[in-house]
């Protein structure tokens, strides 16, 4: 009992590793450099190594974490590929227009009001 508690080792948690590793298999080659991109790959192989390994220590999974974050930040943008000539983008709407009809129509009614208000003083 005593040699086996003795052997007893957490395993560490790989669940942002995982996550790292599913956000780097999402980049677009055609995106970014090849140079950092190729890095990104290297770096991606050695990782999931780490990640399949069940004897992996808490230590190599900081190192792979920390690896696969740096090639991701170290990313550099190919300024030819990333704007193609007839690629149209759509903007994102981040105002909330719901309020504007309720604004809209209480003006409306308001001013529909006012002016039923004016005739009966006539």
């Amino acid at each position: 009992l005593t040699r086996g508690y003795l052997n007893l080792r957490l395993k560490p948690n790989k669940d942002l590793l995982a996550d790292l590793i599913n956000k780097a298999n999402k980049v677009n080659r055609a995106n970014y450099t090849a140079k950092t991109f190729n890095t990104l790959t290297a770096v991606l192989d050695e990782v999931k190594e780490v990640l399949e390994n069940p004897e992996a220590s808490e230590a190599e999974v900081k190192a792979a974490e920390k690896a696969l974050a740096k090639a991701l930040e170290g990313l550099e943008i190919n300024p030819v590929e990333s704007v193609k000539a007839g690629d149209t983008t759509t903007s994102v709407k981040t105002g909330d227009n719901s309020l504007m009809g309720i604004f809209a129509s209480l003006s409306m009614l308001s001013a529909a009001g006012i002016s039923l208000f004016r005739k009966k003083e006539d």
